[in-house]
């Protein structure tokens, strides 16, 4: 019975709602991670075999995309460690709100962590909001590729001349007008298509996108978290210190009590 109750109380201080946003925070960003950094690589490959056959052209493209791929790195081992940290403070705050009424004492370093984690963390999700917008970017210009080529080979869409249906990259801004061919036409942009590189790129960025969607909801989940233990916390802070004085009152009532009854036992 005495081992049952231990097993209990364990479970009671686990911070539950940490843990879901923790393993919730843990997927997107290896989502993102992996998926964008493997889709990134392959859409070098379609633009160097179709669309930038000069190395010069692409050369600017090449180096931002090897920079993000260093960024994606950097992002997965800073939110591995934050992630951590926050389910650390989970428990350190859970804890903290179980003994409210026994020794456990808040101290003022720890409201200002948690008020700390409420401002990073704030922080952010703003800046992952941006990012999950960024990689929307890919996915349409590949959905419109992808639209494009089902049109093509659409039985009920009557075309005479494929070659007049083009997707010319060059207009996004990804590469400079300068570059050749820039665009491709009619049964070029047909194989592309058909091509594993563009599958699997197009594919993976969709799934990068949901990585970085879910990566947002983890940090508004952490904020909410972190907002309501920071307030627990000063809620905590507040109850000790009315204990506080209120046991010094006692003992001041006490010591009076004590004197008096003193002071009458010796004029007796």
């Amino acid at each position: 019975m005495g081992c049952f109750e231990c097993c209990i109380k364990c479970l009671g201080g686990v911070p539950y709602a940490s843990l879901v946003a923790t393993i919730l925070c843990f997927s997107g960003v290896a989502l993102f991670c992996g998926c964008g950094h493997v889709a990134l690589t392959g859409t070098i490959t379609i633009l160097e075999n179709h669309f930038s056959k000069i190395p010069a052209d692409h050369a600017m493209l090449t180096d931002v995309i090897q920079l993000l791929q260093y960024v994606i790195y950097g992002l997965a081992s800073f939110f591995f460690l934050y992630g951590i940290i926050l389910l650390a403070e989970g428990f350190y705050t859970t804890s903290a709100v179980k003994e409210l009424h026994s020794e456990f004492k808040t101290t003022i370093c720890g409201r200002c962590i948690s008020g700390m984690f409420v401002f990073l963390t704030y922080v952010l999700g703003v800046a992952w909001l941006g990012v999950f917008g960024f990689s929307a970017v890919p996915v349409f210009l590949f959905y419109n590729m992808w639209s494009t080529c089902a049109a093509m080979r659409s039985p009920t869409a009557n075309l005479t001349d494929l070659d007049s249906i083009c997707v010319d990259v060059r207009q996004y801004g990804i590469i400079p007008w300068s570059a050749t061919p820039g665009k491709a036409c009619g049964s070029t942009l047909g194989d592309i298509c058909n091509t594993s590189e563009f599958y699997l790129s197009y594919h993976l960025f969709i799934v990068a996108c949901a990585g970085a969607g879910a990566t947002v909801i983890a940090l508004i989940h952490f904020l909410m978290i972190l907002s309501a233990n920071w307030a627990y916390l000063k809620d905590a802070s507040h109850m000790h210190a009315y204990q506080d004085i209120r046991m010094k009152e006692e003992q001041e009532l006490h010591d009076i009590t004590s004197r008096s009854k003193e002071c009458l036992n010796s004029y007796t």
